[in-house]
């Protein structure tokens, strides 16, 4: 007995329906893959992760993230900003040691370049004494990039004379990686320049 023959148009429309089928489903596997990785690298790009202290992994909003280096970068250059000029004869060799840690050559050479002065042997030989009053701060950010102007105000003891100066910094911050002690908030100063040097006041 021979085996019928099945209608061809119905097979036809049996082959294009799973072709059909076929092409829907990719089609969908696709626009779902290409939804998932676009949500993934949204995400990723909104977070970062930070490694707690029993090793678990801390998801961090980018908002909370450059809060968090604006606190970071103000104590940064506060903590620069007085190992450099808070300065005494039994501390200053330790202090500059200290302020070394938190920039670049620009730093180095600004150190240098007092030392050529002479800033240091008079600190010395007359036991000055340079302690820090104040430090303000103003950090710019343009297209990733961190710049900073301070304002560091500090008075230097003569004995019977106390002069009071105001000195303006500027420089940039990168981010390095953390080094502690040396440099705890993981940035460093570049670019740094004594701007101006103004005596506020001369007390007798």
């Amino acid at each position: 007995m021979k085996t019928p023959y099945k209608n061809i148009y119905n097979v036809l429309k049996l082959n294009r329906f799973i072709v059909l089928a076929v092409i829907v489903s990719a089609f969908l596997a696709s626009t779902f893959s290409v939804w998932m990785a676009f949500t993934t690298h949204k995400s990723a790009l909104n977070s970062a992760f930070a490694i707690n202290t029993d090793g678990s992994i801390i998801p961090l909003k980018l908002v909370t993230q450059k809060e968090n280096f604006r606190v970071e970068a103000l104590a940064h250059l506060e903590l620069f900003h007085n190992y450099f000029y808070n300065l005494d004869a039994s501390n200053y060799e330790r202090n500059l040691e200290k302020a070394l840690w938190l920039g670049n050559s620009s730093i180095d050479n600004t150190y240098r370049q007092k030392k050529a002065d002479g800033v240091y042997n008079r600190l010395l030989q007359y036991s000055l004494v340079q302690k820090v009053l104040s430090i303000d701060s103003r950090i710019i950010e343009n297209n990733g990039s961190y710049s900073f102007t301070t304002t560091t105000i500090f008075e230097i003891n003569r004995g019977s004379i106390i002069d009071t100066y105001e000195l303006i910094s500027t420089g940039n911050l990168i981010i390095v990686d953390r080094n502690f002690p040396n440099n705890p908030h993981g940035l460093l100063i570049t670019n740094y320049f004594e701007n101006t040097l103004k005596k506020l006041n001369n007390e007798n």
